[in-house]
């Protein structure tokens, strides 16, 4: 396994060697997990903690991006197939002996990672072989029950086993008694020690003019990103206000539009990105949990596409629609004309900020 040494030359100059390092391990599974971290890593170097970073693929390089002053490690990927169709529920459960396998993996290279550096603890994002039992270990999850249709009971009860062997699970979301999350978070075992630590967001609210009449978020994992971006660019071919199209990848290849009214940008960072979303009317997205945080924290209108198979995302965009939230299509079944359905409905609007609170960090 490879530790990935790449250090801007300033890397430590910050910190005076007294910090107590925190490992910080998101699953590269879409960039959800990675942008949800960012607002954890700046609040540990708020509270004179030394962030580490570790994942692998485009979450790694998204972080690397947004850190480039901190130290990095690649862990082993877990490297999930989706399939074309509906049927990802077959697709991931013929995959679970390489999940199992890389998780192992990690825990090995997370065990050479603290004998190097001497951590004090560990925040994993949904990865599963991210702790020592020596170590305070916090594990991050909006999915206390894992959606997986007649498999619901099955999934749930693996993943509670999971997370009982971290010393606390995380839940971004609000301790409201109206949950983003629904029933996806709702507590049904007392042996887990949970703590819902509000949205957790990067972004921040801003009254700026609207420059957009839509902009268009594309996310998660191929070929599923490919097939709603294509589908879409039909949609719009001849749409005659101002789009904004974020690809969401990581790529040197531009994509060219027929149609002068759509910009294009293979990513954006966080700056930027939290400006376009603010100077946009309206915002066409997937339906991960991460992406409903940003919208819930800069209040916006929303219609979501869920991911066709990931149950999540179909529960998700039902939920909230069912609140006259957002509302949503299925992949098959979305066409231009369903974005008016969004006059019907309230948005995001009303729901307040709760800061992610420094008195979490007390288990370090």
């Amino acid at each position: 396994m490879t530790f990935d040494k790449t250090l801007s030359p300033k890397g430590f100059s910050t910190f005076s060697g007294l910090e107590k390092k925190i490992l910080v391990a998101p699953l590269n599974w879409g960039l959800g997990h990675a942008t949800r971290c960012i607002p954890i890593i700046k609040a540990l170097l708020k509270n004179g903690f030394m962030p580490i970073i570790a994942s692998d693929g485009d979450a790694l390089l998204l972080l690397k991006k947004e850190f480039p002053q901190l130290p990095f490690y690649e862990l082993p990927a877990y490297n999930i197939i989706y399939s074309k169709g509906k049927n990802q529920k077959l697709k991931l459960f013929l995959q679970s002996k390489k999940i199992i396998k890389a998780a192992k993996e990690e825990q090995l290279t997370i065990g050479r990672i603290h004998k190097k550096e001497k951590l004090s603890g560990i925040i994993a994002d949904n990865r599963f072989g991210v702790r020592l039992k020596e170590l305070p270990s916090v594990y991050i999850t909006h999915q206390i029950n894992v959606l997986s249709g007649s498999a619901t009971n099955i999934s749930s009860a693996i993943h509670q086993k999971i997370m009982r062997k971290f010393s606390v699970c995380w839940v971004p979301d609000y301790t409201s008694d109206f949950k983003l999350s629904g029933k996806l978070s709702a507590i049904t075992s007392r042996k887990l020690n949970i703590e819902y630590i509000g949205a957790l967001s990067r972004f921040k609210k801003k009254k700026v003019p609207k420059h957009y009449e839509i902009l268009i978020l594309l996310s998660g994992p191929e070929p599923q990103r490919s097939l709603l971006e294509t589908k879409l660019l039909n949609e719009f071919k001849y749409y005659d206000k101002k789009v904004l199209l974020v690809r969401g990848i990581f790529t040197t290849d531009s994509l060219k539009t027929n149609n002068k009214n759509i910009e294009v940008k293979n990513h954006l960072l966080t700056k930027d990105l939290e400006n376009a979303i603010n100077s946009s009317k309206l915002i066409l997205c997937r339906s991960g949990y991460s992406t409903i945080l940003d919208m819930a924290k800069l209040q916006k209108k929303v219609f979501f596409i869920p991911t066709p198979g990931q149950y999540e995302q179909e529960y998700l965009a039902a939920h909230l629609q069912r609140h006259k939230i957002a509302p949503y299509a299925t992949q098959a079944k979305f066409f231009i004309d369903k974005l008016s359905q969004t006059r019907n409905f309230k948005g995001f609007s009303g729901f307040k900020e709760q800061p992610f609170s420094p008195h979490l960090f007390k288990i370090f």
